[in-house]
C-alpha cells in the first residue's frame, strides 16, 4: 500500500555557516563588502548577520573587515569603504559579489581580475544600490542595498564550503581538545586592540574593540560562534603606506569555540582556495556551525593572548 509518504530529504550544512537547511534552499550567491572600522562608522549596518567577517590591518594601524553574508542576507550593509590588496585573496574562494567604494587603481585592477562580480560605488551598474545614508559623516556614509544587490545577480553560483564543521558546539575540534578560554585579547596596532569574551548564557565569544564593548546597529554586543586568529606577515610590495597580509602560505593561529581555544596550522594553497585549519597533529579542525570571525593579526607587530577561565572556589 502507498501511504503517499516519502522520506524527507537529508538536510545539507550552508556553506558559510555550516548550519543544517533544506538542500536546495540557499543558491544564491555570496556577497562580500569592505566594511568601515573608523569610529565614525559605528555602528556597522547587518555586520551581526554575517556568516563570516574578516578582520585586517590597514594603514595607519588601524583595521578593516570582508564582510560575508549568504545565508541571510540584510536590507542594507554597511558603511563601505574601498578595497586593500590582500582582498582578492581572500574574497576569491567564495566567488559571488564583492562590494566597496572604490581605492586606489593598482587595488581596484587586482580585484577587478578575481572570479567574483565586482560591485563598485559610483558606477552605472549600482546606481540603484549603493547611496550615501544620513547619520554618518562621509566618507563613513556610502550603504548597500544587500537584498537587492543579491538579486540581481541570482545567475551567480552559491558559493563552495570555506570551512569544516561539527554537528554542534560541543562536537567541535577546539570545544573537544582545547583549553578553556575566558579572553582573546588580540593586538593589530597601539589603536586597534579588539578582545572576545566567553558568555556560556549565549554560548558565544562577545566582541570588544579597545575596552569597550563592540555594538552593532541593533544595539546588542557583537558575538561569535568561531573565532579564529590566524597570525599573518605583513608586506608593503604595493604602497609604502598600505600593508598586504600575505595570505597564500602557511602559519600558525588558533580556532576558539565553545569556551576553550585549541592551537592550529593554517595554509593557503592559491588565491582562489580556501584557507585550510588542521591541529598539531594534522587533523582538519571542525568548527561550530554559526558566524565566524577570522582574525588576521600581524606576526611581527601584533599578538595574541588566550586567558583562562579564573578557577572558582
Amino acid at each position: 500500500i502507498d501511504s503517499g509518504y516519502s522520506e524527507p530529504a537529508a538536510l545539507e550544512p550552508a556553506p558559510l555557516r555550516g548550519t543544517l537547511v533544506e538542500p536546495g534552499s540557499l543558491q544564491n550567491p555570496s556577497l562580500a563588502a569592505k566594511i568601515d572600522n573608523h569610529e565614525d562608522a559605528r555602528p556597522q549596518i547587518g555586520l551581526e548577520q554575517a556568516d563570516l567577517v574578516f578582520e585586517e590591518l590597514v594603514e595607519g594601524g588601524l583595521t578593516r573587515y570582508v564582510a560575508v553574508w549568504q545565508s541571510e542576507v540584510p536590507e542594507l550593509i554597511g558603511p563601505v569603504r574601498s578595497i586593500r590588496p590582500m582582498d582578492p585573496d581572500i574574497i576569491s574562494p567564495l566567488g559571488g559579489i564583492v562590494a566597496y567604494s572604490g581605492g586606489q587603481e593598482q587595488f581596484v585592477e587586482l580585484m577587478l581580475e578575481t572570479p567574483v562580480y565586482n560591485a563598485i560605488h559610483g558606477q552605472p551598474d549600482t546606481e540603484e544600490t549603493f547611496y550615501r545614508i544620513d547619520g554618518y559623516d562621509s566618507p563613513h556614509d556610502v550603504v548597500v542595498k544587500a537584498s537587492e544587490l543579491v538579486s540581481e545577480h541570482a545567475d551567480l553560483a552559491p558559493p563552495a564550503q570555506q570551512f569544516a564543521y561539527s554537528a554542534d558546539v560541543l562536537s567541535s575540534t577546539a570545544a573537544v581538545d582545547g583549553e578553556p578560554t575566558a579572553t582573546l585579547s588580540l593586538v593589530f596596532s597601539d589603536s586597534r586592540f579588539p578582545s572576545w569574551q566567553w558568555d556560556e548564557a549565549s554560548a558565544t565569544f562577545l566582541r570588544s574593540q579597545e575596552g569597550a564593548p563592540d555594538l552593532g546597529s541593533t544595539g546588542a554586543q557583537l558575538s561569535a560562534t568561531n573565532v579564529v586568529s590566524l597570525l599573518v606577515d605583513e608586506v608593503y610590495d604595493y604602497d609604502e603606506e598600505v600593508p598586504r597580509a600575505v595570505l597564500v602560505t602557511s602559519g600558525e593561529g588558533w580556532a576558539s569555540t565553545g569556551g576553550k581555544t585549541v592551537h592550529l596550522r593554517w595554509s593557503k594553497d592559491a588565491a582562489t582556495s580556501p584557507i585550510r585549519l588542521v591541529d598539531d597533529a594534522g587533523a582538519t579542525i571542525r568548527l561550530a556551525p554559526g558566524s565566524t570571525w577570522i582574525e588576521l593579526v600581524p606576526r611581527e607587530s601584533g599578538s595574541v593572548a588566550v586567558t583562562a577561565p579564573v578557577p572558582v572556589g
